[in-house]
């Protein structure tokens, strides 16, 4: 059976672990990066009216801060994420789907003046028409160089899954400073930006129809059934 590459940090790596061996999946997780909690001050909860988390990282390292805000609305990219802050204490969640540009556009429409954006210290600028004032939670730093597992296991004919665009650059990187021939290496994205940020030259490039990681699971499961087959770019 060809074998799932997981490179996603913890605890994101196992979930995805768990998922893929209920598909029948035969999964390893090697994650290529490393997630710390950061002190930070919370704002003064006064004129806030929503909470927003584009990473489940957010909810689950912002520690005693997040707690003055545990009763406003809580907007969260994607299910894992939403799941992620009511596992923190939020009670009001709404899930957004199709990325933090989306998730804003929902805000809006809820009518969100002024969130709070739990983030990670690499996190992306964004326009919204609202205020939004950002507080840096957690860190992920990453590791280097590609491990021994990970490379044994894209020698076997490993399928990668890339969670984000960050991860996609990374592990291109990795591959390429461990001298692993791209022609050689199928990778599955969890987006058409995170395939894009990838690179080019693999041996075959997919991209999930929407950025959710039952979605990406299901796209590698068919690209396990193609062994041999024709190489290319998909959507």
């Amino acid at each position: 059976m060809t074998s799932i590459l997981v490179v996603r940090a913890e605890p994101g790596a196992s979930a995805t672990v768990e998922r893929a061996r209920m598909l029948g999946l035969d999964p390893l997780a090697a994650p290529i990066f490393e997630v710390e909690a950061v002190d930070w001050t919370p704002p003064d909860l006064a004129g806030f009216d929503a909470i927003m988390l584009t990473s489940g990282h957010a909810a689950r390292l912002a520690g005693e801060g997040r707690r003055p805000f545990l009763g406003l609305p809580c907007f969260a990219i994607g299910e894992s994420t939403a799941a992620g802050a009511r596992e923190a204490g939020f009670a009001n969640v709404m899930t957004g789907d199709g990325g933090a540009v989306a998730l804003a556009a929902l805000m809006a429409k809820e009518g969100v003046a002024r969130a709070l954006h739990l983030c990670g210290r690499e996190h992306q600028p964004l326009d919204a028409p609202f205020d939004i004032v950002r507080r840096i939670v957690y860190a992920v730093d990453e590791i280097a160089p590609l491990p021994n597992a990970a490379k044994k296991a894209l020698n076997d004919g490993a399928i990668a899954l890339l969670h984000s665009p960050r991860s996609a650059r990374h592990f291109g990187a990795l591959v390429d400073d461990a001298g692993l021939p791209r022609a050689g290496i199928r990778v599955a994205a969890i987006s058409d930006a995170a395939l894009r940020a990838a690179g080019e030259g693999w041996r075959d490039e997919v991209a999930a129809a929407k950025p959710r990681d039952e979605a990406l699971l299901e796209l590698a499961a068919k690209l396990c059934k193609t062994a041999g087959g024709d190489t290319g770019r998909a959507g």
